[in-house]
């Protein structure tokens, strides 16, 4: 009789904050594995079940609240964010948290950083927090003040791709061929139309601020990470995170991070950080997918493979992810 063959099993980290951090010393390990987190935004709120928003807000706020020695002022623009952790008489926030209208938290932040300022309280930081639709259409006008006069401020713009709070209408951060309440799927170019919209992130580089950066909830090491760096700089900082929404997406509950990291695999978001205007790293995609991997489990994008399919459009979104990949250099090791 022969022995049993000893396998050697690797354990990889990921993002999740369950088994992986167990592999992890203490030091490395993410904030929401450690049970004296601040819980910024706490249970009860009314955010939709697989809500990404909620998600990157929580991950977000908790690393910036341990980054800043609980010294911390968050001011949320109106939106999803806002009504669902809100609803008066009520909050979730366990934070001093301020809102505003929804085109001003840029500027809100500011005065709130220069009272700060004024009071001698240089250990108190502050972040300014919106949905794409107060980052990249109403508040568009005010961020860019806030990046010009490098305001001391971290802002936080969580993207779900849409007005999702509204009733699912098209922002600038809204993905050609998407389907929402405002572009439907009709005529030839069905759904929402390639050519339009805004790169913030790149727009945010364009100001030489001190840091930019992307990241998803689907890496919660990585999004903690960089909000712990940007609390590292003064000065205007910004960071775009990916959140899918089941409800604008038309995705099951349980896929949402899922789905964000098949944006990233895919080359459709792509995840960098940048100092003064450069970039100075990206995150590699870890197993490379085509664009139809993504889009397929979103009811937003149904039309591009019912019947006879759109393969035409597909292929121009493949043609995005690919510009993504070169731009950032984001390939696997073994493509190069």
């Amino acid at each position: 009789m022969t022995e049993p063959t000893a396998t050697r099993v690797h354990f990889y980290q990921v993002g999740s904050f369950a088994v992986g951090n167990r592999l992890l010393s203490a030091d490395d390990r993410t904030v929401q594995s450690n049970p004296a987190r601040t819980n910024s935004i706490d249970s009860g709120h009314r955010a939709c079940q697989g809500c990404g928003e909620a998600l990157g807000a929580r991950y977000a706020l908790d690393a910036a609240m341990r980054a800043t020695n609980d010294r911390l002022v968050a001011v949320n623009a109106t939106g999803c964010l806002e009504v669902f952790s809100t609803p008066y008489p009520e909050t979730s926030w366990r934070i001093p948290w301020l809102h505003s209208l929804f085109g001003n938290a840029p500027a809100v932040a500011t005065g709130v950083a220069a009272a700060m300022r004024v009071k001698g309280r240089d250990d108190v930081r502050v972040v300014g927090q919106a949905g794409d639709g107060g980052t990249v259409d109403i508040g568009f006008g005010t961020l860019s003040g806030m990046f010009e006069r490098n305001d001391d401020v971290l802002f936080i713009c969580y993207d779900n791709e849409g007005y999702m709070n509204t009733g699912v209408q098209r922002s600038a951060a809204t993905p050609p061929a998407a389907r929402t309440a405002t572009t439907d799927v009709v005529g030839p170019e069905p759904g929402n139309v390639f050519g339009q919209g805004k790169d913030l992130p790149r727009i945010a580089m364009a100001h030489d601020i001190p840091y930019v950066a992307t990241a998803t909830v689907a890496d919660l090491h990585d999004l903690e990470r960089k909000v712990e760096r940007a609390m590292e700089v003064r000065g205007a900082r910004y960071l775009h995170v990916l959140v899918p929404c089941p409800l604008g997406w038309g995705s099951a509950s349980s896929d949402t991070v899922r789905l964000a990291r098949l944006a990233t695999e895919s080359g459709l978001f792509p995840v960098f950080e940048a100092e003064d205007g450069v970039v100075t790293g990206a995150r590699r995609i870890r197993r490379r997918v085509g664009v139809e991997e993504y889009l397929r489990p979103q009811r937003r994008f149904a039309h591009l493979f019912n019947g006879a399919g759109r393969p035409d459009v597909v292929a121009r979104l493949q043609a995005m992810a690919d510009a993504n990949i070169e731009r950032y250099g984001l390939a696997p090791d073994e493509e190069e």
